[in-house]
């Protein structure tokens, strides 16, 4: 499995055309508590780049992009009844959504975890 990244931070999971998708640390400390996540239902085609989720906080809501294009084939139910798991484990089990990549072409945009890394030290 390989793990990519957005300048918008989110990450993503790759195992063949089948991708997790999630929020980093870095995005959910800047939200701070967690109190409500909107996930995309199964069978929802998203675009690269294009909002997929939403995830309220005390303090703003915020959109989650989809790194890629795909179609959705499974949402999180476990932050339907504790959305504080993306506090509490952002980059595991506080993952969104499941979805089946349309192209994998469009991976190449994405950064690796040394890039990821490095855009945060900017911040």
């Amino acid at each position: 499995m390989t793990r990519y990244f957005t300048s918008d931070h989110e990450w993503i999971d790759v195992d063949g055309d089948v991708a997790t998708v999630g929020i980093t640390d870095y995005a959910q400390g800047q939200l701070g508590d967690v109190v409500f996540v909107d996930l995309p239902e199964p069978g929802r085609v998203v675009a690269k780049g294009k909002e997929a989720a939403v995830v309220e906080s005390v303090k703003a809501a915020s959109d989650v992009y989809a790194p890629v294009s795909g179609t959705v084939t499974e949402n999180n139910a476990a932050l339907t009844e504790d959305p504080a798991l993306v506090n509490t484990a952002p980059e595991g089990e506080g993952w969104f959504f499941k979805l089946t990549l349309s192209d994998t072409g469009e991976l190449a945009g994405l950064m690796d975890e040394a890039g990821y890394k490095a855009l945060v030290e900017t911040l």
